[in-house]
């Protein structure tokens, strides 16, 4: 049985838009999507903003319900039996939300775990444990609001699990934070992978999830358009290589007279500080490397360099350039 299952999952919004005329509008937030993840399995779904991770995350989670189709968590039916379900998962959102800032870390813990109905005999004992291995202790009398960024997050995963959850549900948890406490938490995520439990992630980072995940999908506009291991995620762009180079006021027309070169699969233009970085996929990284300084003549290249293709330009060609 996956831990984690969805059949034909689809979510619609329903609102209005207009100020004098009153318009309804639906927007379809999934399509119908199908999914299963394996117990044991460390699962990251990548996609653009409003592309549908969050919804999905809810839908798990028993805090939204899906349209139409099903969604099971440990053979759990994610409507129909959320009380049972919820016992036995923990998630965690990113950002600051989910924490009273006037309350100490541990007084915090101790509250969710009143909420949660865990035993005091067996909160006295994973509270301390769970401080210690997410490096609060000696912090958790202090008042949340003292907390760096970092901390605070590391206190959300503490409140995940508290529960010890078969399933952990984790909506963006490296966001905003700096690298090191990124890459901490990374390696607390992936230990807790390792030691048994499913962890469902989503994230914008592609090296994170290159880095920790054992498999990902690829969301857009509501539906899956692939998902495997990472390595064949990057088969998508494997008879292609990157040319890259910096440059400064890049006109349109010579970005279309990029794309017109011979074995262009797509090009990026991305604003860098006081130059703009330009990314080209193409079959043959040599021939259009000759062809720069015809399309691009008059201009001041830099740093131009080719290189394989990552998870990140997989991604950029299954969302497209525009996303």
């Amino acid at each position: 049985m996956p831990a984690i299952e969805a059949r034909r999952l689809r979510k619609t919004y329903k609102t209005t838009r207009g100020v004098f005329r009153r318009e309804k509008v639906e927007r379809v937030a999934l399509r119908g999507v199908d999914l299963a993840i394996e117990p044991g399995e460390l699962f990251g779904v990548l996609g653009p903003n409003g592309a549908g991770k969050t919804t999905m995350t809810k839908i798990f989670t028993t805090l939204l319900l899906p349209t139409s189709g099903a969604a099971t968590v440990l053979g759990l039916d994610a409507v129909h039996d959320q009380w049972a379900l919820r016992r036995r998962i923990g998630f965690v959102f990113g950002g600051d939300r989910g924490l009273y800032w006037r309350l100490s870390g541990l007084d915090n813990l101790r509250y969710f775990a009143d909420l949660y109905r865990i035993p005091p005999e067996v909160t006295r004992k994973r509270i301390p444990a769970l401080l210690e291995r997410l490096g609060l202790a000696g912090r958790e009398r202090d008042r949340v609001e003292l907390y760096s960024r970092g901390m605070k997050q590391r206190l959300h995963l503490a409140r995940g699990l508290l529960n010890d959850p078969e399933v952990l549900f984790l909506d963006e948890p490296t966001i905003g934070l700096d690298p090191v406490g990124a890459r901490e938490l990374r390696v607390i995520v992936r230990e807790l992978a390792d030691a048994g439990k499913t962890v469902f992630l989503t994230t914008h980072y592609m090296f994170e999830a290159d880095a920790i995940c054992d498999r990902i999908a690829v969301i857009k506009g509501g539906e899956i358009v692939a998902e495997g291991t990472p390595s064949s995620i990057k088969k998508v762009v494997q008879d292609q290589g990157v040319v890259e180079f910096e440059v400064v006021g890049m006109p349109a027309e010579r970005v279309a007279g990029l794309r017109g070169l011979q074995g262009v699969k797509s090009v990026a233009v991305v604003d860098h500080e006081l130059a703009q970085v330009v990314t080209i996929h193409c079959s043959s990284p040599a021939d259009v490397m000759t062809q720069l300084g015809l399309v691009l003549d008059g201009m001041s290249l830099e740093k131009v360099s080719s290189r394989e293709p990552t998870l990140e330009d997989a991604y950029v060609q299954l969302i497209g350039e525009s996303s």
